[in-house]
């Protein structure tokens, strides 16, 4: 089962493992992508940016919310603005077979973004966010490193980000 967080929201799981993905065409497709770019669009404004109906946009949208193509609405922000203008991913190396008690450890964790099981030389990636590096040295240090199950860390920077 996939992962994710928002600040807002808490965690969000996403489908089971070996789960079938829903069928979509063409113009799920192309509502996915409209609703990405902006969740806040009326069901009007997408039927005009897809070329549809509002009864079918409202259907479809309907369907991909019930099958969980669709999850959720999120607003995007500005990390800086928000105080947090130190970012960094973090490899965690665990004890074999700790991987929920890491988890559920992590998760809980003020700075944690995200958490990626990884196939690496690694088990996980962890996204952090903090206000300064005194602050991600806290978390990575004294936080990452003090929950039980957790071998090893490694700490990369980031220095900036682009996403779609």
């Amino acid at each position: 089962m996939t992962e994710h967080r928002s600040s807002d929201e808490g965690w969000v799981r996403g489908g089971e493992a070996g789960q079938v993905a829903a069928p979509l065409d063409d113009t799920d497709r192309a509502i996915v992508t409209e609703l990405r770019r902006d969740g806040r669009l009326s069901v009007r404004a997408l039927a005009e940016r897809v070329h549809i109906s509002r009864a079918t946009a409202y259907s479809r949208l309907e369907r991909l919310h019930r099958e969980g193509v669709i999850t959720g609405y999120a607003a995007k922000v500005d990390s800086d603005k928000l105080g947090l203008a130190t970012a960094a991913y973090v490899s965690v190396s665990i004890e074999q077979g700790s991987w929920r008690e890491v988890l559920g450890a992590l998760e809980a964790l003020p700075g944690v973004e995200k958490v990626a099981l990884v196939g690496a030389e690694f088990d996980m990636l962890v996204e952090v966010r903090a206000r300064d590096n005194h602050e991600l040295r806290d978390v990575v240090l004294g936080r990452i490193q003090g929950v039980t199950g957790v071998r090893a860390t490694r700490t990369w920077l980031i220095f900036d980000e682009w996403e779609r």
